[in-house]
């Protein structure tokens, strides 16, 4: 058995605390799932499947890896890349398919298919119309001050609407649209292996549902596509993020988890909003089961659930929090003014905001 899997044990038993690997970010070399299905960990994974056609590759890797992971499959094979699907349209699992374009034109090689969700083509056409938001935004989030935000596209050479089968060299692929963390997502089912490709859909962490720089998420759909999944009765699961799991009874009990912590946001948001609670007094009271929040492939480190619950208002109820104060407000600026003077001036807040950190108030 690889390693990976083994590290997947001992996370899963608790023998390996989770201090000690961060599953959403784990990187190693190419695991090799059979004989002609790999991995690639990367901050975003790609997974590999060999054929009598060539190769068929879920996700390509990001500007930063599609190289790495390039040089990981040709490790493995030297076989022409068939076809690429991509996930969603996220810049981190999209780029690698130059590197492979290239090898079919130094060989000689039939170019390499894209296939994807028809809304990733709204997706490129929205990242190109607002690049410098999104520069900005993804410097913010990922501590990367000199990233620059892509402004062209690999875009895809087909396209499908819910459902899409594909088959390639003896071995079927189908496709699946799903909405989720995007409106753009495919699950890719290879049901003669039974190996799973979630995309982002699972990333061992509790679910990107509420980022709050980013366009909407989905959660109550994102919850009834784990479910598909879950009846699908995987052997293997080789996610978008994290670590592949192995084993028909791990992957349901890992999907089906996750559904229950999304549908108990969405449930506790949407039942305080009809009764007529404001955002700030649902953000103080939903919290997502306690059983699950400790799970290995539920802790939050790459989102909150007060970002998710904050996301399910804006999908069901706007962007106004319900507080009058907030409908019309004056701005930062005129707030901070009158505040500073109220206070006896801005040395006196300055003051007063030390006091708070040294006493371990950061908030």
């Amino acid at each position: 058995m690889p390693d990976v899997f083994d590290l997947v044990d001992r996370l899963w038993s608790g023998e390996t605390e989770l201090g000690s690997v961060r599953p959403f970010f784990y990187q190693s070399a190419l695991v090799e799932i059979a004989t002609d299905v790999a991995f690639v960990p990367n901050f975003a994974n790609s997974s590999i499947f060999d054929t009598d056609d060539g190769l068929v590759m879920v996700d390509t890797g990001s500007q930063l890896s599609g190289q790495v992971i390039h040089d990981a499959v040709r490790t493995w094979s030297d076989q022409p890349l068939h076809s690429a699907v991509f996930s969603h349209g996220h810049v981190d699992h999209v780029f690698g398919v130059g590197f492979f374009e290239a090898d079919a034109e130094q060989h000689g090689w039939s170019a390499p298919v894209v296939v994807a969700h028809e809304h990733i083509v709204h997706r490129f056409d929205r990242y190109i119309a607002t690049s410098g938001y999104n520069q900005i935004v993804n410097r913010r989030q990922f501590g990367l001050p000199n990233l620059m935000w892509p402004v062209s596209y690999r875009y895809p050479d087909v396209t499908y609407r819910d459902t899409h089968a594909m088959d390639v060299g003896g071995r079927h692929f189908a496709l699946r649209h799903e909405r989720g963390e995007t409106d753009d997502a495919t699950v890719t089912w290879v049901s003669d292996r039974k190996i799973l490709c979630t995309g982002d859909l699972f990333i061992w962490a509790s679910p990107n549902a509420g980022n709050p720089q980013k366009v909407q998420r989905y959660p109550s759909e994102w919850a009834s596509a784990l479910r598909r999944m879950a009846d699908l009765g995987a052997q293997y699961l080789l996610p978008g993020h994290g670590l592949p799991i192995a084993g028909a009874p791990r992957i349901k009990e890992a999907l089906i988890n996750t559904a229950l912590y999304l549908e108990s946001l969405v449930d506790q948001t949407v039942a305080l909003m009809n009764v007529g609670a404001r955002l700030s007094d649902i953000l103080a009271t939903v919290t997502p089961p306690a059983a699950l929040t400790s799970l290995p492939y539920l802790l939050a480190t790459y989102d909150e659930p007060e970002f998710v619950v904050r996301n399910i208002w804006r999908l069901y109820g706007g962007w106004w929090d319900g507080n009058p104060a907030n409908l019309k407000p004056a701005t930062d600026t005129a707030v901070a003014v009158e505040l500073a003077a109220m206070s006896g001036g801005p040395h006196q807040l300055a003051d007063r905001a030390r006091e708070l950190m040294v006493d371990g108030d950061d908030e």
